[in-house]
């Protein structure tokens, strides 16, 4: 899943620059449970058999990206640095970055090689803003799909129900059939 593979780069990227630019342990600790809680509230969703429970955690994933992308905004605002617009060119170069797992030529995203993105705290911060910010629209979209999937298809619970109706219906059948006979 893009979204899981995406939410990993954040957490990995956001753990080194916590080491880095943020000297309060609090918020430290805030910033790298919120970029955990959205990356395993992904996996804890996507091994859900209830989908409304999927849609919430993905929820929950979502809210925890959300926060992270404060608390980068913040980082910025409080030392009077700058958050890019996102029509920057820069940042549209990150957007235009895929996850992949492949290491062939034409994956141009060299996700091992950010220095130049990652050696001061603006330029990082405003890294992280632009793929936080394309995981929260990806969590949007998924969280979208599964709500459509709902509507048409029902939860688990309605499943289950449904088969458990039917097989009542077989068992009564059986026991009137063997009355009759």
């Amino acid at each position: 899943m893009i979204v899981y593979q995406q939410a990993v780069v954040i957490y990995d990227l956001n753990h080194k620059f916590c080491q880095w630019f943020i000297k309060s342990p609090r918020t430290k600790e805030q910033m790298e449970q919120a970029s955990r809680s959205g990356k395993q509230n992904i996996v804890e969703a996507s091994l859900e058999k209830s989908l409304k429970m999927n849609i919430k955690l993905t929820g929950v994933a979502r809210g925890s990206f959300g926060e992270l992308l404060e608390d980068y905004k913040d980082f910025l605002r409080i030392r009077g640095l700058s958050v890019w617009d996102k029509d920057d060119k820069r940042l549209k170069a990150v957007r235009a970055w895929r996850v992949t797992n492949e290491t062939n030529e034409t994956n141009v995203t060299n996700w091992t090689n950010l220095t130049n993105w990652t050696n001061e705290p603006e330029r990082f911060a405003n890294l992280m803003i632009t793929l936080i910010s394309k995981e929260n629209y990806l969590l949007d979209k998924m969280i979208q799909a599964l709500e459509e999937k709902f509507v048409k298809e029902g939860g688990y619970s309605e499943g289950l129900t449904k088969k458990r109706i039917l097989e009542k219906k077989r068992q009564f059948s059986r026991w009137v059939k063997r009355r009759w006979d």
